[in-house]
């Protein structure tokens, strides 16, 4: 190496290649800076001499290795240095044995022989440095593949368990219910489910891969890695990615991400490493759209956790994050016992809250509330079922876990696609849903089933907003919403609970793609003074608001009455703003019930009569408004699209689900509450 003019670094390397260390690689980052005046010192020996004559020619190459006559070279495969020779020389080897290890670039790699041979060593011996394709090994007698002292390869046993894998095993361990027979017995006592069990019972089998499993919680400044072990496995949340309905629907479809908190582990409280884990998999549902489920059980802020410089702890992404899912993604909150503060925070963000009756929801749990100076009050008096079924906290409310698990399949189903498998009812049957007595109250829900197909009706926030029911169900196989008016509650009015209700569901139907179906049966919105001192106004405006920004099909049934605004509010904002509206022979419509609008538009006719004659005279009145107000009059000056036999709706909606496509979206609104 002969290089002239600037000053180079050459000789201080030939120095520090002369070293001892060098040739062990006991080398490290400072060794240069420990030893640099003894390799400067040493590098003056290795200086060139300063002349412009031309270099010497370097000492010839010793001449390559002869290959002895028939034998067969195993090549170095790689430039590198020979850790070790691993055969004897004469040994006879088979194909495939290991017969040298060389380290390249700080790893060993196997070199083994392609035939099978008796080996004859080359020059090269364990220590030596060799160039790629430089003879390590030669082989005699390679045609013969087999004879008495062949070395061959010893197959691995796969049962046999290192003792690395043995650690992870056992370390994995601890972290099942079976190592924590006391905490499960605890739990089964209370009459519930582990975290693992609802998991289980969710997923189906085989299909659950957990994440961050081994996290204990951050608390090693006051705690022993063993306690920690013991008695936080997960950090108090188990989290992964499974299958569910995957015989229904593959398991492409069948993939959603779930989350589990384990009150089994301090309280199921929030902890540093749990949030971690949560966003962990909160980032794989956003960017592989999966559905996801929460078991929201838990205390909320856990203040213990000490391995972190944090004061407040404010500064988390997991609220957001998860809140950032709505809308595009299904997202299911289960809750089962008590779920306060942070975790309710989380379950509050859920598309849908399925929760047992035993359950307490709340913002802030009996620690929190007395701190803040409200009184004391046990954790079975705030928030209870009853309360937050009422309330629209809760819209699936059930008797157990078991049902709780079943009810989030069956919601997550509607999301996942179509069905081939159905039944329903006799379509005839729906000819009889609504009597001929148009002041006779009906079971809706009963009118709803058998629509629908057999066994497929789902009810939300049936404990609220009663005036109108929302619910998922399916026609011919394909998942659509549902909006029905309730006649039993308030002749079918839609108060302000009803509307927002409503309004909700259409949002939700639209965020994931279903299509709604309106059973229309309404004298309008609600109203009165006390119900415009609940903001009336406001609420019930939702309804056009969401409709307005619908991208699904909207289907309107006109089952019986179809009055004013609140008629217009069911059927998207207008008559003509469904794919269609349709009315069975029972319908009847007008810019406002009927018997307000005779008393209003003939009370000088009313007042004029007698007492005597006005009764007669309003009956007289009432039938020349409903016959010009039927559904035949409405059909022939084109506001409705058709008149239909019922046996023939579920005809009608198959026809339209099959016919209309989702739009593009609208996008962003101004919500009105």
């Amino acid at each position: 190496c002969r290089i002239e003019g600037p000053a180079v670094s050459l000789p201080l390397l030939r120095a520090l290649a002369a070293r001892s260390e060098f040739e062990s690689q006991s080398l490290h980052v400072g060794f240069v800076d420990e030893n640099l005046d003894a390799l400067m010192s040493e590098a003056r020996t290795y200086e060139p001499a300063k002349t412009r004559d031309r270099a010497p020619a370097p000492a010839p190459s010793p001449p390559p290795e002869r290959t002895p006559p028939g034998a067969h070279v195993i090549a170095a495969p790689m430039a590198g240095r020979i850790v070790e020779i691993c055969v004897e020389d004469d040994a006879r080897v088979a194909a495939g044995v290991p017969v040298a290890v060389i380290e390249a670039m700080k790893m060993e790699h196997l070199v083994l022989a392609d035939r099978a041979g008796r080996v004859k060593f080359s020059r090269a011996r364990a220590g030596d440095h060799l160039s790629a394709g430089e003879a390590l090994l030669f082989l005699l007698d390679s045609e013969s593949e087999a004879s008495a002292g062949v070395v061959s390869e010893v197959e691995h046993d796969p049962d046999v368990i290192r003792p690395d894998l043995q650690r992870a095993l056992d370390r994995i361990a601890t972290t099942r219910d079976e190592a924590r027979p006391a905490a499960v017995d605890k739990r089964h006592a209370l009459k519930l489910r582990t975290a693992r069990e609802n998991i289980a019972d969710l997923c189906d089998p085989g299909t659950f891969s957990e994440y961050g499993a081994l996290a204990v919680a951050a608390q090693r400044a006051r705690r022993t890695q063993d306690d920690l072990i013991a008695n936080t496995p997960a950090d108090g949340i188990v989290t992964g990615i499974g299958g569910i309905n995957g015989a229904l629907f593959g398991a492409q479809k069948a993939r959603a991400a779930v989350l589990a908190y384990d009150a089994t582990v301090l309280a199921g409280t929030q902890g540093l490493r749990g949030h971690q884990k949560t966003d962990r998999m909160l980032e794989i549902a956003e960017r592989n759209r999966l559905p996801l489920v929460l078991f929201a059980e838990g205390g909320g802020g856990r203040p213990g956790d000490t391995d972190a410089a944090i004061v407040a702890g404010l500064h988390l992404t997991t609220f957001s994050r998860f809140a950032g899912l709505s809308g595009q993604v299904p997202v299911i909150g289960i809750v089962a016992g008590r779920c306060f503060a942070g975790n309710a925070a989380l379950l509050g963000c859920c598309d849908v809250i399925i929760a047992t009756r035993d359950s307490n929801i709340g913002m802030g749990g009996p620690a929190m509330i007395e701190g803040g100076g409200l009184g004391r009050f046990r954790p079975e008096e705030i928030g209870p079922s009853d309360v937050q079924a009422a309330n629209g906290v809760i819209d699936i409310l059930v008797e157990d876990e078991q049902k709780a698990v079943a009810a989030a399949k069956s919601y997550l189903s509607f999301f996942q696609g179509a069905v081939s498998q159905w039944d329903c009812a006799d379509r005839r049957r729906l000819r009889g849903a609504v009597p001929e007595n148009r002041s006779r109250v009906y079971d809706m829900r009963a009118l709803m089933r058998l629509l629908l197909d057999a066994d497929s009706l789902l009810e939300l926030r049936a404990g609220f907003g009663r005036g109108i029911l929302t619910a998922l169900g399916r026609i011919e196989g394909r998942p659509v919403g549902v909006l029905a008016n309730n006649p039993a509650h308030l002749g079918g009015a839609i108060d302000a609970d009803s509307a927002d209700k409503a309004a909700r569901f259409m949002q939700l139907c639209n965020a994931h793609g279903l299509a709604l179906v309106s059973l229309v049966d309404t004298p309008g919105f609600m109203v009165g003074p006390e119900i415009e001192a609940k903001a009336q106004v406001r609420h019930v405006c939702r309804m056009f608001i969401a409709a307005a920004a619908l991208r699904v099909p909207f289907f309107s049934l006109v089952v019986r009455k179809g009055y004013g605004l609140g008629a217009m509010a069911m059927t998207a904002g207008g008559f003509h703003s469904p794919d269609f509206i349709a009315a069975w022979p029972s319908g009847e419509f007008g810019a406002m019930g009927l018997e307000g609008a005779v008393r209003l538009g003939y009370r000088r006719e009313l007042e004029a009569a007698s007492e005597e004659e006005r009764e007669i005279l309003f009956r007289k009145m009432l039938a020349q408004q409903y016959e010009a107000g039927g559904a035949l009059n409405m059909a022939t000056t084109l506001e409705i699209d058709a008149v239909i036999d019922p046996a023939d709706s579920r005809a009608w909606l198959s026809r339209g689900l099959a016919s209309s496509a989702t739009r593009e979206p609208r996008g962003a609104f101004l919500d009105v509450w």
